[in-house]
């Protein structure tokens, strides 16, 4: 596990140097398989948001640029509400009592899952904090971003509502 977190904040200070390059297109593959816990123990899945799209953000409390990029995803949620977009953010290695302190500080009413043995981080192949992973509504991966954004502005808005635009299209 530490080599894993060494790695992690390896790759974090590589996040850090500047502000994300770009997303980085994906061939509609599917999702990797993703099992976690909420913040009251009840275990989640993707599969619980087929039919929206997904963001899912993998994060750390100890993490600079994840917490910079936190409020826009909040933002993003308030924008989208009532639209069929989800907003997850899984803690990368982190136990409850860590997030629990940082949500003290930052409120956020998007899902905090909780992945606590870091297995979801190295299944998704996730080498810095933070990572993003946009979904479509079959549960395919479609875009990846590492490092952190304005999710409600710029590029990421832009992706977000042309994915929300050809899901509207595709269940018609």
């Amino acid at each position: 596990m530490k080599r894993f977190l060494a790695g992690l904040a390896m790759g974090l200070g590589l996040a850090a140097g500047a502000c994300a390059a770009g997303f980085e297109t994906r061939a509609a593959t599917p999702a990797p398989a993703l099992k976690a816990r909420d913040m009251n123990g009840a275990p989640k899945t993707l599969a619980d948001f087929r039919g929206k799209v997904v963001l899912l953000n993998f994060w750390a409390s100890w993490c600079p640029p994840c917490l910079r990029e936190m409020p826009s995803m909040e933002r993003l949620r308030v924008k989208m509400e009532g639209r069929p977009l989800e907003i997850v953010a899984l803690a990368s290695a982190e136990g409850p009592e860590d997030v629990k302190a940082f949500l003290t500080k930052m409120k956020l009413s998007f899902p905090i899952w909780l992945d606590s043995d870091g297995s979801n981080t190295k299944h998704w192949k996730v080498f810095a904090l933070p990572t993003s992973f946009l979904l479509d509504a079959k549960g395919r991966v479609r875009y990846v971003l590492a490092g952190p954004t304005e999710w409600d502005e710029g590029e990421a808005l832009k992706i977000i509502e042309s994915m929300l635009a050809e899901q509207a299209t595709s269940s018609k």
